[in-house]
């Protein structure tokens, strides 16, 4: 084996590589020019890398070659350095010696290399794979046989199908963004494999490169395949997405392609823009990037049917569908590319077409472009035209494509310039830790679920929307609303108040009846209530329910309030909506629609205890069994659970009123998903605290608890929990473990340990919430207890221990997690509240462990 280099050597030369790479960057953060640092870093890899190779004395007959993007001297600081070892024939043991002492000398240097050994033939086999085909599109030599290099690209070249990389390609890119398209407008976008990221702009590039027809845009300008005007565009949109990926890789100081929150706020300012009134720096950085991704989608798409058009000689058949537009194949196209210039309202012609025409899957390039250079064409007057406003209304009447014309208008710039309060907030950032979209992705998801409730197909999802949905007439005023829910946001100020103003114009600029304005405008205003009201308020008392159907004037009101609140909080995030809230909205929808019907009941409690015999008896169960319990119970018992919940507490206590061993019970939770647990035990001071740090501990959360102290000194609480996270256990298993080992908890009795705050999630960290805490009497004289704080495991535990400390009784909770924000509601009671000092250090003790 070949003598190793003297370690003095390797460290200096290690030393030296450094310094070369930090003299790059602070060039690069001086001056912020991503493609000189890109070419520059390329460059001096090579002097190290031919350095590296003379110094070991490689043979003449081999090549070292450049592969991916090192290949095409766009190497990116963290990236790694792509590799070929191009070999005339099968290395001897020798050879393999060499070759071994090679790629070590370079990781230890400081080279992260990532490195294939092959010979041509090896190369063309291997070829058969579109990644590897691509990166051998892309190689350049950097020292040894020149003759060998030039075989390998005449073998490459030959066994080259532009036609098929083109089909290979684009399947590719179709895979990827399938692939991120639940992360396509998140807050934390990866700039270089999301749709309109440096991928996009790279397989363009790849397909002309085989193609034969260049790599820069000014070369496919030269080439017909875009004009000179879009090839300036793109190539700035390319500089930013660049630019970016560069000063994510240094802040991060490894291979890093998202726009995490941890580098958002200090790229803004290495990039120079400032924040203003409204709005952080980081938010107008993340929206000049959103739109760039608009951007590149389209010239994406423009040149990629143009490269289809020049491969493939094909002549697909064409029809007329009016004077003014054709189909060419499965696309439509306009029949005068000047169209759009002279005939403005053809605009919205062509979107009514798409969704009129379902065969139609997408527009000509020709039609891309016209459009896309149309923007400026809506303007005011474009505005005023009574057959726009018409024709705009007709494409939210449409019964199919309501969604993919939004989305289409959105994507070519065409809905912003029509509703500019609607292009104000594209690509607008959301900094309340549960959104996980930009607002303008946010209100397009809004409208897509209340689609979603127009298909049968997707009946099994949400049946009461899907019912409710078929028999709503004029559903175009859901959709207009769900257009201006969120419309004002980022303007200072109640956005629902502001958007009820926009809302409001929109009604009588297209003349829409008196009644569906009063509608829109109402729900624009009131599109909060109904999920604060079921998320945060006691849906057992009467009262709320009476107070929250005060607000709604008829049943089509409380309709369209109930199916835009659904569509609402399903569109903030997959993580938010869940099937307790689900139950929690549909029962105040029910409970709202009867009192709205038949009004306040009359003996709400003799209803109860009526069903919740009922039930019972079905299960043979005869009154000697569960009347000593029931006397037990007082009347805010019954009011506050279900009949159901009372039938199923009194079967599992039936003749052990008085048991001295504590009642777990566990079964599948009414609302879909979860648990509903049931403890029943003699009174004793931290139970509440106690069955919380063991829910906490087992990665549960507790949704609801009702807590309910008996006329004979026995707690009978009932809990709501969901899973934090996915268990392999069994359910049954989970059931029994849950019931066993709370049992022995409770009966050890042991001092509760303190729970120690949870990991504060990135969000938080870089988005911190302020603790709020509130206390207020409601009307029937008990302390309701508001609180919001950033989330994080063990956080009612720890609400608990405090409630518990200060001797202060809980009654009822409803927690609400918005993403890593807590909202959360307790009842409760105790002298100290009374007192305004000592109520004082319980506040300010929740504020500073919280």
């Amino acid at each position: 084996m070949a003598a190793r280099h003297p370690p003095d050597t390797v460290a200096l030369m290690r030393e030296a590589l450094r310094r070369d790479r930090l003299a790059l960057e602070q060039k690069f953060l001086q001056q912020g020019k991503a493609s000189n640092l890109l070419a520059a870093h390329s460059k001096l890899i090579d002097q190290y890398l031919c350095r590296i190779w003379q110094q070991l004395s490689m043979p003449e007959s081999i090549a070292l070659i450049a592969a991916g993007g090192y290949g095409r001297a766009e190497l990116y600081p963290k990236s790694d350095i792509d590799l070929l070892i191009l070999l005339d024939d099968e290395p001897d043991e020798a050879l393999q010696h060499k070759l071994h002492e090679l790629i070590a000398r370079l990781w230890d240097i400081g080279l992260e290399v990532g490195h294939s050994i092959r010979t041509v033939a090896q190369c063309v086999t291997e070829a058969c794979d579109i990644t590897v085909q691509t990166n051998l599109l892309e190689t350049r030599r950097l020292c040894g046989n020149a003759p060998l290099f030039d075989a390998l690209c005449k073998a490459v070249g030959q066994h080259l199908d532009p036609r098929e990389f083109y089909t290979a390609k684009l399947r590719e890119q179709q895979l990827r963004h399938a692939r991120f398209d639940d992360t396509d407008f998140n807050l934390e976008p990866n700039i270089k494999e999301s749709p309109g990221g440096l991928r996009d702009l790279q397989t363009v590039t790849w397909i002309c490169r085989a193609a034969g027809l260049g790599t820069r845009w000014t070369e496919l300008a030269a080439a017909g395949l875009i004009t000179d005007t879009e090839a300036r565009q793109i190539a700035r949109h390319d500089r930013l997405l660049q630019t970016l990926r560069t000063r994510l890789h240094y802040l991060a100081r490894r291979r890093e392609d998202r726009l995490l929150f941890d580098f958002q706020t200090t790229l803004a300012e290495q990039m120079g823009i400032t924040a203003s009134v409204n709005r952080r720096a980081s938010e107008h950085l993340m929206q000049r990037y959103y739109r760039t991704k608009l951007a590149v989608r389209q010239f994406n798409t423009i040149l990629l049917q143009n490269l289809r058009d020049y491969l493939f000689d094909e002549t697909p058949a064409q029809r007329t569908l009016n004077e003014r537009f054709r189909v060419i194949g499965s696309l439509l196209e306009i029949r005068d590319e000047q169209l759009f210039e002279h005939t403005p309202e053809a605009i919205f012609e062509l979107f009514l077409l798409m969704q009129r025409n379902p065969e139609l899957t997408d527009l000509t390039a020709v039609t891309l472009r016209a459009l896309w250079r149309a923007q400026l064409k809506i303007d005011a007057a474009f505005r005023k035209n009574p057959k726009n406003r018409s024709r705009f209304m007709e494409i939210l009447r449409q019964p199919h494509g309501v969604n993919h014309a939004l989305r289409r208008m959105r994507q070519y710039g065409i809905l912003g310039r029509y509703l500019p309060a609607f292009g104000h907030i594209v690509g607008q950032m959301q900094h309340d830790l549960f959104h996980v979209y930009t607002v303008d992705e946010h209100i397009l998801m809004v409208v897509r679920n209340l689609r979603r409730f127009t298909l049968g197909k997707h009946a099994h999802e949400l049946p009461l929307c899907n019912k409710l949905m078929s028999e709503f007439a004029r559903p175009e005023v859901l959709y207009i609303a769900g257009l201006f829910h969120d419309i004002a946001k980022g303007r200072g100020g109640d956005h629902a108040l502001l958007g009820k103003k926009d809302a409001q114009l929109f009604c009588t600029q297209h003349q829409l009846s008196r009644d569906d304005s009063e509608l829109v405008v109402w729900l624009v205003e009131m599109h909060l209530t109904l999920s604060a009201t079921a998320q945060k308020m006691d849906l057992a008392d009467p009262e709320v329910i009476a107070a929250f159907a005060d607000k709604i004037k008829n049943d089509r009101y409380l309709v369209a309030l109930y199916l835009l609140t659904v569509a609402d909080v399903q569109g903030t995030s997959p993580k938010v909506w869940n099937a307790w809230k689900s139950k929690l909205m549909e029962d105040l929808f029910g409970l709202t629609r009867r009192y709205m019907k038949e009004g306040a009941a009359t003996d709400r409690l003799a209803d109860i205890r009526a069903q919740a015999a009922t039930t019972l008896n079905l299960y043979a169960l005869s009154p000697d069994s569960y009347r000593l319990l029931w006397a037990q119970l007082d009347d805010s018992y019954f009011l506050d659970h279900e009949a159901q919940e009372i039938a199923w507490h009194s079967r599992q206590l039936a003749f052990r009123a008085n048991t001295a061993t504590p009642v777990v019970k566990t079964r599948l939770s009414r609302a879909g998903t979860g648990l509903q647990v049931m403890v029943y035990c003699p009174d004793q001071r931290w139970l509440f605290a106690r069955i919380c740090a063991f829910f906490s501990r087992m990665h549960y959360t507790i949704v609801e608890a009702k807590i309910h102290t008996t006329q004979h000194g026995y707690a009978l609480n009932s809990f709501q929990i969901m899973e934090v996270s996915r268990s392999d256990m069994d359910y049954r298993d989970l059931m029994n473990y849950i019931e066993f080992e709370l049992t022995q908890k409770i009966v050890q009795g042991k001092p509760v340990e303190p729970v120690t705050a949870g990991r504060v999630s990135r969000q938080l960290k870089h988005f911190p919430i302020n603790t709020r805490v509130n206390i207020e009497r409601d009307r029937h004289g008990m302390y309701v207890l508001t609180l919001v704080a950033g989330d994080r495991p063990g956080l009612l535990a720890r609400i608990a221990q405090i409630l518990d400390r200060h001797n202060i009784r809980l009654h009822r909770a409803k927690i609400n997690t918005l993403g890593a924000r807590a909202e959360d509601v307790f009842w409760i009671s105790g002298q100290m509240l009374n007192n305004p000092v000592e109520s004082g250090a319980f506040l300010n003790e929740l504020l500073e462990k919280l």
